[in-house]
């Protein structure tokens, strides 16, 4: 990524890469009766409606209540500030609801900082590269010259399979990349991001 030209756009995940941690998915999981281990949303798909408007309750209690308590990631001011500075678009693509992303903007005061976003109330979630494809659309810029950040594979899947550069945050060993493709980048904070830009 260093030698090639900045991106030209950023779409960030939400939670656990502009914000640090808070959700506890085995405790949600566990509440909603689904088996440990699998993704959500795919459970919650393939169950019933009584399942759903569990799920869905669950959900949107445990994701309100880490919004509320959420701290924003190390060097995530830095990196919006370096974004606007040099009038660089950014996005919001999230397994979320609009409800809380709203509520994160609005908490951090970050509404100049990002153009659009992308929940999972608005079309299949990650990693479906529908939002990604969306949202450069929205951002006027084609997935080629856009990175795409998060802490998750499903953030690197999506950036992947819409033809963009990505990077994941994390702190962690990664031992299933064979399964997903190694992101362009591997940083531990957004902070390591910077220097792209510069």
């Amino acid at each position: 990524m260093s030698e090639a030209a900045p991106p030209r756009a950023v779409i960030f995940d939400l939670d656990g890469t502009l914000t640090e941690p808070l959700l506890d998915f085995d405790a949600m999981r566990a509440e909603i009766g689904l088996r440990p281990g699998l993704p959500i949303l795919e459970q919650l798909a393939a169950g019933d409606d009584a399942l759903r408007a569990r799920g869905e309750q669950v959900l949107r209690r445990h994701e309100l209540d880490a919004i509320e308590r959420a701290t924003l990631a190390d060097g995530c001011i830095e990196l919006l500030a370096t974004l606007r500075a040099l009038s660089l678009p950014a996005a919001i693509l999230t397994r979320n609801t609009r409800e809380v992303v709203e509520r994160f903007v609005r908490k951090f005061d970050l509404a100049p900082s990002f153009v659009a976003h992308y929940t999972r109330e608005d079309g299949p979630p990650k990693p479906s590269p529908e939002g990604v494809f969306r949202l450069c659309r929205q951002l006027g810029v084609a997935p080629a010259e856009t990175l795409v950040v998060g802490d998750y594979k499903f953030d690197v899947i999506a950036g992947r399979r819409a033809g963009c550069r990505t990077a994941l945050v994390t702190v962690e060993e990664v031992d299933d990349l064979a399964d997903w493709g190694s992101p362009d980048f591997f940083v531990r904070t957004l902070r390591a991001l910077l220097p792209i830009f510069r």
